[in-house]
């Protein structure tokens, strides 16, 4: 049995990043990457498969970046772990020895057993897994009448790309009554919304399945319990993942009352030297500071690196104090995006907030021929008017300009430190100096806080 100094279970981008920044700082410690499936996906490439990329091949990931920096990859799929005897075993036979372990064992979709016809053939989900997605897509392409069930971003994002492809009739299902209602605001959601619906794809919101319906153990329709029956030769259910924590679990590690794996800030767990990262692991949430699961891979491999730099021996600090969801989408040639607190997760938790936006456009002047309209829209606390959240949505750039309200977030600026910020802008660029949205939805908090 060959014994590694570290043993990573997992290899999306949790489980790579883990690994090479663990390999870098220990280029003397064998490392070994464990995963079922030769080839990965990139998680959030995975909408665009069905028409934009046209390919699963194009939305690949791999550990090539792990095996460059020296570590070892077995393609198998782990089955046991005892912690005791510091060894995993593997669907193979093969039994492999650690002196320390990371879960990074990803996330499950949820399939919604309570669902009558959840079992129905040609029923599917959107799994992180290369072989799956491509049997989806082969199947996707074979259908007339596609649903899916779920319109948070991938349910979405998967609506929009398989009816721009052309080749079915797609409808999508949200029970809320504005799709991204989880990572949006209203207005926001509202907006998204809107937009898929100007595609020309059926957007049914405020809907509830009520059951699926089949012939000869084929799905062939879905029955909201409005009564209204929707034709269906494919149904993708897209309503949310579950930590994957079953080897972790029968292993003896804590999982925390959502069912992730329990960690510290440095990702280790009640099991010394047993550590977990990614969709697996449970957080603490920024505004809440309570148990948390924010699947994102931004997120992931965040934390994946401050594993890797501390796996033997605290060297660097994690200067998060908890988990900020920073989400972003296009849909519709719009782009959007999201961090933190915005009036839906505000209220939940109980947080006063001032919100202001401003509107503009990307580029200066205006009258640019490639010029987008451009929205942000900030939350600051009422007491220090400390920035809490923020929207952003319009040009391409909304992605970037996210994840600096994102720092600004977390170094927790304030709108009074936002108005001094010192900008760099072009015209072909930028907004104009004299009125860079950021900065102007601050003043407009501010003039609020002043009142």
């Amino acid at each position: 049995m060959n014994t590694y100094d570290v043993i990573i279970l997992g290899k999306g981008p949790a489980g790579i990043i883990a690994g090479v920044t663990a390999k870098k700082q220990n280029p003397d410690k064998s490392i070994l990457m464990i995963g079922e499936e030769d080839k990965g996906l990139v998680p959030c490439g995975i909408p665009y498969v069905f028409h934009r990329l046209d390919d699963v091949s194009k939305n690949a990931m791999g550990p090539k970046p792990f095996l460059d920096a020296g570590g070892e990859v077995v393609v198998d799929k782990a089955v046991g772990v005892d912690l005791d005897a510091r060894k995993v075993k593997v669907a193979s036979g093969a039994e492999f020895g650690f002196e320390r372990l990371v879960f990074a064992t990803g996330s499950e979709p949820v399939v919604p057993k309570f669902i009558n016809g959840y079992d129905l053939k040609g029923v599917f989900y959107v799994k992180k897994s290369y072989q799956y997605i491509e049997h989806l897509k082969e199947k996707a392409n074979e259908a007339k009448n596609i649903v899916i069930i779920g319109g948070g971003f991938i349910g979405a994002e998967v609506a929009e790309q398989m009816h721009l492809e052309g080749k079915a009739n797609v409808s999508l299902i949200e029970l809320e009554d504005q799709c991204f209602s989880k990572a949006f605001s209203k207005e926001l959601a509202t907006i998204a919304t809107d937009k898929l619906r100007d595609t020309g794809l059926n957007v049914l919101t405020s809907t509830k399945v009520d059951h699926l319906e089949g012939e000869n153990g084929e799905v062939q329709s879905v029955v909201t319990s409005a009564g209204e029956q929707i034709p269906a030769d494919m149904v993708i259910m897209s309503i949310g993942y579950s930590p994957n924590t079953a080897l972790a679990k029968d292993a003896g590690v804590d999982l925390n009352s959502i069912g992730a794996i329990r960690i510290d800030n440095f990702g280790r767990t009640n099991k010394n030297h047993v550590y977990a990262v990614g969709d697996c692991a449970g957080t603490i949430g920024f505004l809440t500071g309570r148990e948390d699961n924010i699947m994102l891979a931004s997120t992931a491999t965040a934390e994946a690196r401050i594993l890797g730099y501390n796996m033997f021996g605290i060297k660097i600090k994690r200067c998060f104090s908890g988990t900020l969801g920073v989400f972003s989408t296009e849909v519709n040639n719009l782009s959007m995006a999201s961090a933190g607190v915005n009036e839906n997760t505000a209220s939940e938790a109980g947080v006063e907030y001032l919100t202001a936006k401003f509107s503009d456009v990307d580029r200066h002047p205006g009258t640019l021929d490639d010029t987008q309209p451009l929205t942000v829209r900030l939350f600051a606390s009422v007491s220090d008017g400390s920035i809490l959240g923020g929207e952003v949505w319009g040009g391409k750039s909304s992605g970037e300009i996210i994840n600096t309200i994102s720092m600004a977030i977390q170094k927790r600026v304030t709108v009074y430190e936002l108005v001094s910020f010192q900008i760099g802008t072009h015209p072909l660029l930028t907004t104009a100096p004299t009125k860079n949205v950021m900065i102007k939805a601050a003043e407009g908090i501010i003039a609020q806080l002043h009142k």
